[in-house]
């Protein structure tokens, strides 16, 4: 027992239960920028109807993710909550993605079925892994601190992975010279399967393999989904996280969807490639500052402060034109100072509003909180794409040519002065979150009360007990 009521963990513990992040990226990059343009151009099924399979996924993924996280909270076995999904899921998921993204060459009605069928197939696994896996994290330590490093690991190596999944397709093209015909872009899909597929499940089972689940101390109720999703909703620390975080999602994946673009019809520059590999490299080196500055000043101050620097950098992208990409790459790098402190601490702060709902409620809802924040992070991305693509064409944008002034506009507002404003409504939501140290500290301490049968004071609410 005693290695569940220390806090401190090590190092091998925590790199075992980051490492999964690294290749889960996979379900990312080469999912929603290169897979379309590979099921459209080589394998032969229509651009219209892989939009609209994605679009399903999305609805798909709005059921399974809380249903999942609810179904994990619930499940008793020898082996934990989480690890059994993580585990066997992380096979299927493994072979999802060999199947994906290696089509037969056939018949139209048979690649769109298959398209279709794969893409369904491993969104499912996907969440059956990832919902369960990052449900695990909240419990491997209660430590306030302890748990920003631990996110803030995990999420870096997250953003390693997304890094390394980007590149691979190129990578891999120069290894193997590859040529950009039809065989040549199968054959890049085929060494990134070969590549991930593996990587997913030994990332997994090493995390299963190491990191045991917290004894349940808790009485389970026998609360539905709906009635736990009421409980999540109403705990309000949790709503400003979230509401929040989304918000700020939104108009952090309107850059995403729109760099290359703007690099190459404003900037009149062709280094997109460059510029991103700026922006997440720099995330990844500045972020254990962050986690370092979280211990002296609050999670929640860093939060705010990285939210401010990667905003305040950015807005100066506006006013920037052909010519300008040194300048851009000044503001990337300042920007990307706080990137990866937007991504890991949110994550870290999220695990302590879920020990506040355990005093309240009396019962750990992990899963159902991933579910729900899962949803947002792929609502926030779905809109960032819906909403800039949409925009650019009703003003016009045609590809491969010069673009109007109008289009230029637009394309600098979207990309830099709507983030912006997204950011600016995000932080001050942010400030209004309330669980800072000390007050996480008196909740861990009102948990056990609790769970010894006395009565305690809501931390949050001096004025209202706890029974």
């Amino acid at each position: 027992m005693k290695a569940f009521v220390e806090n401190r963990i090590s190092m091998s513990k925590k790199l075992a239960y980051a490492a999964p992040a690294f290749a889960l990226a996979v379900v990312g990059i080469p999912i929603y920028v290169y897979l379309p343009k590979f099921y459209s151009d080589v394998v032969g099924v229509n651009i219209a109807i892989i939009g609209s399979v994605l679009l399903g996924v999305r609805i798909f993924d709005a059921i399974t993710d809380p249903l999942l996280g609810f179904l994990s909270d619930k499940t008793h076995s020898r082996f934990g909550r989480r690890r059994p999904y993580i585990a066997i899921g992380s096979i299927f998921l493994a072979i999802a993605i060999y199947l994906l993204f290696n089509p037969p060459d056939a018949s139209t009605l048979i690649v769109t079925v298959w398209f279709t069928a794969g893409i369904f197939s491993l969104f499912l696994f996907w969440t059956i892994v990832v919902v369960p896996y990052e449900s695990l994290g909240p419990e491997i330590s209660m430590d306030y601190h302890e748990r920003t490093t631990l996110f803030g690991l995990r999420d870096g190596l997250l953003i390693a992975g997304t890094l390394a999944a980007a590149s691979s397709p190129a990578i891999i093209a120069v290894v193997f010279k590859l040529a950009s015909d039809p065989a040549g872009e199968r054959a890049k899909f085929f060494w990134i399967s070969v590549l991930y597929a593996p990587l997913v499940i030994v990332g997994s089972w090493w995390c299963v393999a190491a990191i045991q689940e917290r004894p349940r101390t808790e009485v389970t109720s026998g609360d539905g989904l709906l009635t736990g999703l009421r409980h999540v909703i109403r705990n309000k620390p949790f709503m400003i996280l979230l509401i929040s975080y989304t918000i700020s999602a939104v108009g952090n994946n309107l850059p995403a969807t729109l760099i290359l673009y703007y690099v190459e019809y404003v900037l009149q520059s062709s280094r997109a490639d460059f510029f991103l590999l700026l922006y997440f490299v720099t995330g990844i080196l500045f972020l254990p500052g962050w986690i370092t500055l979280s211990r002296h000043v609050g999670k929640k101050m860093a939060w705010l402060s990285s939210m401010a620097l990667n905003t305040g950098a950015f807005i100066g992208v506006f006013f920037l034109g052909p010519g300008d990409a040194a300048m851009y790459g000044v503001l990337v790098f300042l920007s990307g100072i706080g990137f990866g402190a937007t991504v890991a601490i949110p994550s870290a702060i999220q695990a302590d509003v879920i020990d506040y709902d355990e005093l309240l409620s009396g019962e750990r809802r992990e899963g159902q909180y991933i579910g729900l924040w899962s949803i947002s992070k792929k609502i926030a991305a779905a809109l960032g794409v819906g909403i800039a693509l949409s925009i650019l064409g009703l003003v016009g944008y045609a590809p491969n040519v010069e673009q109007t002034s109008q289009v230029q506009l637009t394309l600098r507002i979207l990309y830099s002065l709507a983030p912006s404003l997204c950011n600016m409504i995000a932080f001050f939501i942010a400030l209004k979150y309330p669980i800072t140290g000390k007050i996480h500290e008196n909740i861990r301490l009102a948990i056990r009360e609790r769970q010894a049968g006395r009565p305690v004071v809501d931390p949050l609410h001096p004025e209202r007990m706890v029974t």
